[in-house]
């Protein structure tokens, strides 16, 4: 068959065409598209809080330092620039920053019900997807909160042998101390032993020397989490085989009991997987910002000698040398306690809060907040807010105490949730 004259001049004319086109034309007009793409997406839309200007696909992640281990600090001259509700995207994920106890209560008080959403990033869906009780949502989120919480008061905190086992480790902790006769030495991992140890008492009943190869092992996987769901799945098939449900011993005991209430695991979050990524929660969240603050006393402790004096005449004149502290003395104990929290609120561990996600489309302090942004909370800048601390870039247990009481401030958020605030 013989085309026509007219189809090969057409023909010939885009082959002309196509041919004298440079490669660098191409490339440019293909990374115009690119960009214009992404802007339409990713375009900040009417009413959208402040904030400095954003690359495509970086964000304003060209801003701050690579290793983001400074990122809270570097965002308060932001706070200064923009206001207490500022946007920042990182890559590609739409976030805004909220400051200032004002609005902090307002975000957790009118859009309670659209915050108990948790992003799930990447890194964290591949190993626990949308299991656990940090980066949960919904109905799992509410189901393993509530049981936790109910363990953790009625079965654990109730006995005896925890705060007694309590007293035991720290009393080990401090001959582990006492060890080194006053010679310079990092503690970072005997406090995160100890506090581990507590979290393995809870779990799965059981705690370890510090030099158990077993313990040390569950310790490095804890930083290998890939590799830990074998590990944490052996524990639970040794619990199993001589498993009371009339006599539950630990927290894997008492979760147990709950899966057999289910037997339908489609309509529940109690399974093995669950039970898995909880026990994982508990550990990295308990056992790093435990150790962390423990760190932070001992520091503040070792720069503030004359805070570290009240401190021991209190211990000494409430608890004495012939018996270990408990939480009855407490109340009878107003300095150490104020210390404590002002560890905390110097420490500053959580720095921005556990990140939630907007599930549906809402309104804060009149600026529009599309679903999906993610809400940080900025408890930098509160813990080191000059109109709620008198000194607030130094440690002063003053400032939760009242005429020699402790007092607890509204301002003081170490671990905020939404019920610290009601």
């Amino acid at each position: 068959m013989v085309e026509s004259p007219s189809k090969c001049r057409s023909s010939s004319w885009a082959t002309t065409i196509w041919v004298s086109i440079h490669p660098w034309t191409l490339l440019l007009t293909a990374l115009t598209l690119v960009l214009l793409t992404d802007y339409l997406k990713n375009r900040r839309p009417v009413n959208y809080p402040p904030g400095p200007w954003h690359l495509p696909f970086l964000g304003n992640l060209f801003q701050f330092h690579l290793d983001m281990s400074h990122l809270h600090l570097e965002i308060q001259p932001l706070v200064k620039k923009y206001g207490n509700i500022i946007s920042l995207d990182f890559g590609n994920i739409s976030s805004v920053i909220i400051s200032g106890l004002p609005l902090i209560k307002e975000a957790f008080s009118s859009m309670e019900k659209n915050l108990l959403k948790r992003p799930i990033l990447p890194s964290r869906n591949r190993v626990f997807g949308s299991n656990g009780i940090i980066f949960s949502s919904g109905q799992t989120w509410k189901e393993q909160r509530k049981f936790t919480l109910m363990v953790f008061k009625n079965f654990l905190l109730g006995k005896k042998c925890l705060e007694q086992h309590i007293q035991e480790e720290a009393q080990h902790l401090v001959e582990a101390i006492a060890e080194e006769k006053g010679q310079p030495s990092d503690h970072h991992f005997k406090l995160k032993y100890a506090v581990c140890n507590i979290i393995c008492f809870i779990t799965f009943g059981e705690s370890f020397e510090y030099e158990d190869a077993q313990f040390q092992e569950l310790m490095h996987l804890l930083y290998e989490t890939l590799c830990l769901e074998t590990s944490m799945m052996l524990v639970i098939d040794g619990h199993q085989k001589d498993w009371n449900p009339a006599e539950p011993r630990d927290f894997i005991d008492a979760f147990l009991t709950e899966m057999k209430k289910y037997p339908d695991k489609t309509t529940t979050s109690f399974n093995e997987e669950n039970l898995i990524c909880t026990i994982l929660d508990l550990f990295f969240a308990g056992s790093d910002s435990t150790s962390t603050a423990l760190s932070w006393a001992l520091l503040y402790m070792t720069l503030n000698p004359e805070v570290q004096e009240k401190v021991h005449s209190e211990i000494d004149r409430v608890i004495g040398c012939e018996r270990q502290p408990s939480t009855r003395d407490r109340d009878s104990m107003p300095y150490t306690n104020a210390v404590i929290h002002e560890v905390l609120r110097m420490g500053n561990i959580i720095p921005l809060n556990v990140p939630r996600e907007v599930a549906a489309d809402s309104t804060l302090a009149g600026f529009h907040l599309p679903k999906g942004t993610m809400i940080l909370m900025n408890l930098t800048a509160l813990h080191r807010d000059s109109k709620e601390w008198t000194t607030p870039d130094t440690f002063n247990p003053e400032h939760f105490l009242e005429n020699g009481q402790f007092k607890k401030k509204e301002s003081f958020l170490p671990f905020s949730e939404a019920t610290e605030l009601q």
